[in-house]
C-alpha cells in the first residue's frame, strides 16, 4: 500500500477533520462505500484523467481510522484462534459471518491455552506438530489485558496500552521457564516454541550410508 501525505508545519499534534466527525474505535465496525480512482487537481480548465487508487477524504478520515483500528484488532484476534472475537472487529464484506459459527476446542482461545511467559499471562491457542521426529508445542496468543480489552470491544484502550508500552514489550529469546524460545511483539502478541516433555532433546546419530 502506497500512502501519500502532505507535510504541515508547526510544532506538532493531530490533524482534525475539517469535516465530518470525531473516529470512535470502540464503535462496531461498518461498512462504507467510498468511490474509487483519485481525481488530480484541474489544470485550467482541463480536469485530468483519474488514477487509480483510493483518495480518503476528509469525510471519511474517521470511518478509515476506525476500519483500520478494527481490522488490526481483527488480525490480532486471530492470531489468538478466537473466532467470536474476530467477527466482532470485521464487517460482513470483511467475512464477519465465517468467524460466527460453531467453534473447535482448539479455537476457543480463552478456555484454550494460557501460559506465563517471562512473568506475563498469555491466552491463546496451541498446536502440537513433529519438526523432523520430535513432537514441538506451539503456542500463539496475545497478552490477557489485552484480550480481555479486545474482546469486549475497547479499542481505544488497547491501542493506548500497546502505544505505551511499545518500547519495552518486544522480546526474542530463550524462556528457561517455558522451555524454548519466545518472540512477544509490541502489539501484544506472543509466539512460543518447545518440545513436548519426555522427547530427546539432542539430534540422533544417524547412519551416514
Amino acid at each position: 500500500m502506497t500512502v501519500h501525505a502532505l507535510q504541515a508545519p508547526g510544532s506538532g499534534g493531530r490533524l482534525s477533520p475539517a469535516e465530518g466527525r470525531e473516529a470512535n474505535r470502540n464503535a462496531p465496525p461498518f461498512q462504507a462505500n467510498v468511490m474509487p480512482d483519485i481525481h488530480p487537481s484541474a489544470e485550467g480548465l482541463v480536469a485530468p484523467e483519474p488514477v487509480r487508487g483510493c483518495h480518503v477524504q476528509p469525510k471519511d478520515y474517521a470511518w478509515f481510522q476506525e476500519s483500520l483500528a478494527h481490522t488490526t484488532a481483527a488480525g490480532l484476534m486471530a492470531f489468538t484462534g478466537s473466532g467470536h472475537t474476530t467477527a466482532r472487529h470485521l464487517t460482513d464484506r470483511q467475512g464477519r459471518k465465517r468467524f460466527t459459527g460453531l467453534e473447535h476446542a482448539a479455537s476457543m482461545s480463552i478456555q484454550d491455552a494460557a501460559h506465563t511467559l517471562f512473568g506475563n499471562e498469555y491466552v491463546g491457542t496451541d498446536h502440537v506438530f513433529r519438526l523432523n521426529g520430535p513432537r514441538v508445542e506451539a503456542f500463539s496468543g496475545v497478552d490477557k489485558e489485552v484480550f480481555r480489552l479486545l474482546a469486549r470491544g475497547d479499542v481505544e484502550e488497547y491501542r493506548a496500552l500497546v502505544h505505551a508500552s511499545r518500547g519495552v514489550r518486544p522480546r526474542l529469546t530463550f524462556d528457561k521457564n517455558w522451555g524454548g524460545p519466545v518472540s512477544v511483539h509490541a502489539d501484544g502478541s506472543v509466539f512460543a516454541l518447545r518440545l513436548l516433555p519426555g522427547q530427546n532433546e539432542e539430534p540422533c546419530a544417524c547412519s551416514s550410508r
